[in-house]
């Protein structure tokens, strides 16, 4: 029985990193699947989808809200943390979705909004009652200046001030979104106590993870000091577009505050009373996102890995900035975690962002598979569909509405998902969808795509199946991390395996030396090319090369 133990003991370590160098597959619920015509995408449909989700080879899906909700912005202003919002189906599809999903080998985390509620939710009406309700600091209330004005100068994402006026309480509340989505008090021992019970009730239903939505917004100044301007130089549109006024401050008051490191802590605890769980956090911040990435993931009492946003920007990823990049990410996070990603729902997907060819998107995918860290995909990605191009008449989101025609929103990259040609809303529903489904997106449906090995689809699922069945691709160190030229190269290693991977990242042809020593070309069902007989090796356009060590003791 002893000599057994060191191979449980391995075993039981692997179960509980599943999420390192995992693969997580985003799901835009009201845009996968409708199953009972009503034009929303909803949980049954998901569940319905889970095989071919399991076909990607990807090793969980992260489900964006699906609680209770006014949907003043489609689940993100929750009224129910313990509910599912009848538009989506009941608890019992949920734990139906679970069970399938687990049978499948498929891991679920769901999207986690704790930084603010809808003001529909309970506590929000109750503390609105009066200053001294059981509730009455579970929000982040201020009086206003002398003149009537708000308490501060801080700005709301979703734009104007980050505050409004409630006329009962003669006070203001903070909204870091949209005025209905007032933000939490996480000063108020209360609130936190509140909001971990919410996330053990749904652990006790067998979440295996979470994505937390903007978990830098969590605390506020307890001052509520004004936020310094911030220089035109250092402003980008990474996470605001470049017409919202929100990039003309620097958020030092607003979000980013030391006391969120403690609830952290007190998050991960609970987490780790349910082996193998584990959270991936938002980290929204335009200046300093990697290195809170790092103070949120360094050590093992933190969060397990955060979200970064520095391949979401509408700059075209280039083998320097990737080098640049991951060099920031070991300054600021040497134990840390990353996950990933080019797509999601906030952002314009990346095939048009980046203008990228088919060569250019098989190269991005094979190129983010190799990186250290998790990944996710968001759905449809692998379809390779551009943003959809949605009419002004048929926007749902309030964020585009309120900045057209500058920034047209986040419609464009969250209509529905597209599962046949035979009809005009591509398999998603019977009825008439909540967003009209892209007529450029038909002929890249999945069945268009299942009877084509050479389409997107197809070198997805390639690129996912390589990555994991090399570990030093999943969990792996990273060294030599070099841009020369268009090629981008590093080697990454875990144990006895040692692989060299290198990125032609433009359509003209490049040649770099390889580093010293015997390499086997892999990877043949990608594309790759390997060292040539003059000991160089030359890339074709958007080229990758992966080669294995055979070097002993590398």
């Amino acid at each position: 029985m002893t000599q057994h133990t060191p191979a449980l003991a391995t075993e039981a370590k692997a179960h509980a990193n599943w999420w390192k160098g995992a693969v997580i597959y985003q799901i835009y619920p009201r845009s996968y699947q409708d199953s009972n015509g009503d034009g929303i995408g909803d949980l049954n449909g998901i569940t319905m989808r889970l095989p071919y989700i399991k076909s990607l080879g990807v090793d969980a899906i992260w489900i964006s809200p699906f609680f209770t909700s006014p949907m003043k912005d489609f689940g993100y202003d929750v009224s129910d943390y313990c509910d599912v919002d009848p538009m989506f189906g009941q608890l019992a599809d949920f734990d139906a979705l679970i069970a399938a999903a687990h049978q499948l080998g498929l891991k679920v985390m769901i999207d986690l909004v704790l930084s603010h509620t809808s003001n529909q939710h309970p506590w929000f009406q109750e503390s609105i009652q009066d200053k001294t309700n059981d509730k009455a600091d579970w929000y982040v209330w201020a009086d206003p200046k002398p003149d009537g004005t708000p308490p501060n100068n801080w700005l709301s994402i979703f734009g104007g001030p980050a505050w409004h006026w409630h006329g009962g309480r003669e006070q203001y509340y903070l909204h870091n979104f949209l005025a209905s989505q007032p933000d939490l008090n996480f000063h108020t021992p209360a609130v936190q106590d509140a909001l971990l019970d919410t996330t053990r009730f749904w652990l006790d239903r067998g979440v295996d993870g979470f994505r937390l939505d903007t978990i830098n917004f969590y605390f506020a100044d307890a001052q509520l000091r004004d936020n310094p301007a911030l220089p035109p130089e250092k402003r980008n549109a990474t996470i605001a577009p470049s017409v919202n006024p929100y990039n003309h401050q620097e958020h030092l008051y607003s979000k980013n505050q030391p006391e969120n490191i403690a609830f952290l802590k007190r998050f991960r605890a609970l987490l780790d009373e349910y082996p193998g769980r584990a959270a991936v956090g938002e980290v929204g911040d335009a200046q300093l996102g990697l290195e809170i990435l790092g103070e949120y993931t360094e050590g093992d009492d933190r969060i397990h890995m955060c979200y970064a946003f520095e391949f979401l920007s509408a700059e075209r990823l280039t083998a320097t900035r990737v080098v640049d990049t991951l060099n920031r990410l070991d300054k600021h996070a040497p134990t840390g975690w990353a996950c990933w990603a080019f797509s999601n729902h906030d952002v314009q997907r990346h095939v048009t962002r980046w203008n990228l060819t088919p060569a250019a998107k098989r190269l991005y995918i094979t190129m983010l598979m190799s990186l250290r860290g998790s990944a996710c995909l968001y759905q449809g990605e692998e379809l390779g569909l551009p943003e959809a191009d949605v009419a002004f008449e048929d926007l749902q989101d309030p964020y585009g509405i309120e900045f057209w025609p500058e920034f047209k929103g986040r419609d464009g990259c969250r209509t529905p998902m597209v599962w046949e040609q035979s009809n005009q809303n591509g398999g998603f529903s019977d009825g008439h969808p909540w967003l009209p489904v892209s007529h450029d997106h038909l002929n890249r449906s999945v069945a268009a795509q299942e009877a084509d090995p050479s389409t997107a689809l197809h070198h997805y699922r390639r690129a996912i199946g390589f990555r994991r069945t090399h570990p030093a691709l999943t969990q792996g160190e990273h060294t030599e991390l070099k841009a020369q030229g268009d090629v981008l190269s590093f080697i990454r290693s875990d144990g006895p395996q040692t692989i060299f991977c290198a990125f032609n990242m433009s359509d003209t042809p490049s040649t770099i030396d390889m580093p010293e020593g015997n390499w086997q070309p892999i990877g043949a069902e990608l594309g790759v090319t390997g060292p040539a007989s003059d000991g160089k090796l030359h890339l074709g356009p958007w080229q990758p090369c992966f080669a294995l060590s055979l070097n002993k003791g590398r």
